[in-house]
């Protein structure tokens, strides 16, 4: 039976089943298209290396004796959507089946079921054969809960898949070691360099640019630095095993002026477009600890363990169990806009300045970044979800919807009313004080909550509680502000609240 199989963007897995012997009847679809370039901005490094990634992945199918039909973006067949390029090509090639891997983007999923509906055809559809639990895994494990906690399920995923176990108890005799994992970088400390290729993008660079294809950031295309295919994924995953991962652990929240990734292993795009599947990256990492444990502590590979078959499979999880209605949520009823130095990093404050220009110099930054600098900002700002999302589905290169809007959403801006969160994930600057050196040099002064320089994190601090205390007054993870807040100075708490209401006022001065 002549048959169509569809392989999208985000669905390069060299270990798909579907790959494990040629045939002639089967042609394999690969397209760059217009639909998923101009969905959102996104940063120009991003869509270089979803293109370079399935350009590379298309040259592996044929060197495996597979059918190929791909499509570049400016192809004259090229119709610009999935929806019409599977159409025309079933009636100008005359295919009898049409097969495509589920999407891990919902409007993806409904676009193909929609697709396969109107097709006379036969269709399926199979797994991706990647993430370690199937779609609606989560819905079931927490069926009933309104909160879903991860911890819960991290624990069932280390023994399901028998990782850092001991018999039937953890390794250590602890699941957890969260409070191991919350070290400020040393002055004396300089992590390693990241490992980062210099491929020549140029050709692809011009293309898109060609094309008008509207993205943010900045790149060097002679010079580019992720990896692409499956070999060069691997040689980072060995990287991080044998040179990073030994501190990973300990620093894995620290933020620094001149480290844009620390210890961090940089593996979420490669994972993310399923170069590397999520099972053979903890077990490679396992093994290296194994193999030092005089030099690698229980709590470096624990730490990055939980990352990933923990957070990584979980977000997964909400996504699919509360969408469509979760990318509608605001719980707090934010309604502000994004300040414009988002989008150029052009902030008296440093904190935000150093973490935007990163994003955009490198279309990265790590879980602490994104979490406690630029979505703590936003969060205490009342910015609307709806403009968070579209900031870090836009301009990270491992931003894909099922990964990025979860932990926006949720875990930053608390606007899913505590699915994912049992309070919100805010601070004050003392926490960027103990974390980073950001606060060193800055035009703000991080000890000062009033008056001329004060660092604005510290009122809208206050502020944000205040304005939302009928929501948040008997959380009990919250009783400590509560308290605080309850006890302050009338005439100080005044001052805080007029100073977040002038900072509000000029947010895009800040």
């Amino acid at each position: 039976m002549k048959t169509l199989r569809l392989i999208l963007g985000d669905q390069l897995n060299h270990q798909h089943s579907w790959l494990d012997k040629t045939d002639d009847s089967v042609w394999y679809f690969i397209a760059e298209m217009r639909s998923e370039t101009d969905y959102a901005h996104h940063h120009i490094q991003k869509v270089l290396a979803f293109f370079e990634a399935m350009r590379e992945f298309v040259e592996h199918l044929k060197e495996k004796g597979h059918r190929v039909i791909y499509y570049t973006l400016e192809d004259s067949s090229n119709q610009q959507s999935v929806t019409k390029n599977i159409q025309d090509l079933i009636e100008k090639h005359g295919f009898e089946k049409f097969g495509y891997q589920l999407p891990d983007e919902y409007r993806l999923d409904k676009e193909l079921q929609s697709l396969c509906e109107s097709l006379d055809i036969e269709t399926e559809a199979v797994d991706t054969e990647h993430f370690l639990t199937h779609r609606l895994g989560i819905d079931e494990f927490f069926s009933g809960k309104k909160t879903y906690l991860m911890e819960r399920f991290y624990r069932e995923m280390r023994v399901k898949h028998n990782l850092l176990m001991n018999g039937d108890e953890p390794e250590g005799g602890q699941w957890n070691y969260d409070h191991s994992n919350r070290k400020k970088l040393p002055k004396n400390e300089t992590p390693i360099a990241p490992k980062v290729w210099n491929r020549d993008v140029r050709s692809t660079y011009e293309r898109i640019q060609n094309a008008e294809v509207k993205t943010i950031g900045e790149i060097d295309p002679k010079h580019f630095i992720w990896p692409v295919t499956r070999e060069e994924s691997l040689e980072l995953l060995e990287f991080f095993a044998s040179e990073m991962l030994y501190k990973f652990g300990d620093y894995q929240d620290a933020l620094h002026t001149d480290y844009w990734s620390v210890y961090h292993s940089r593996l979420s795009f490669a994972m993310n477009v399923k170069l590397l599947s999520p099972l053979e990256v903890v077990r490679r990492c396992i093994d290296e600890w194994k193999s030092r444990k005089d030099e690698i502590s229980l709590s470096q590979i624990e730490g990055f363990v939980r990352q990933i078959i923990g957070w990584r499979e979980y977000m997964r999880g909400v996504y699919w169990a509360k969408m469509p209605q979760y990318a509608e949520m605001n719980a707090l009823n934010h309604t502000a806009k994004l300040p414009d130095w988002f989008w150029t990093g052009k902030t008296k404050m440093k904190c935000l300045e150093k973490s935007i220009k990163q994003s955009l110099q490198h279309a990265y930054a790590h879980h602490i970044q994104r979490l406690m600098v630029t979505g703590n900002f936003a969060l205490l700002a009342g910015i609307h979800p709806d403009e968070v999302d579209a900031w870090y589905l836009g301009i990270y290169i491992d931003a894909i919807e099922w990964v990025e809007m979860p932990n926006t959403r949720g875990m930053s801006q608390f606007a899913d009313d505590g699915i994912v969160g049992t309070k919100p994930y805010n601070s004050s600057a003392n926490y960027m004080h103990k974390m980073s050196n950001y606060c060193s040099n800055c035009s703000y002064d991080y000890k000062k909550k009033t008056g001329e320089n004060a660092c604005p994190f510290n009122s809208l601090y206050w502020n944000f509680y205040d304005r939302h205390k009928e929501k948040f007054s008997n959380n009990p993870r919250l009783g400590m502000a509560y308290r605080h807040l309850n006890k302050m100075d009338s005439k100080q708490k005044a001052e805080l609240l007029e100073t977040a209401q002038n900072y509000l006022q000029r947010i895009d001065e800040l």
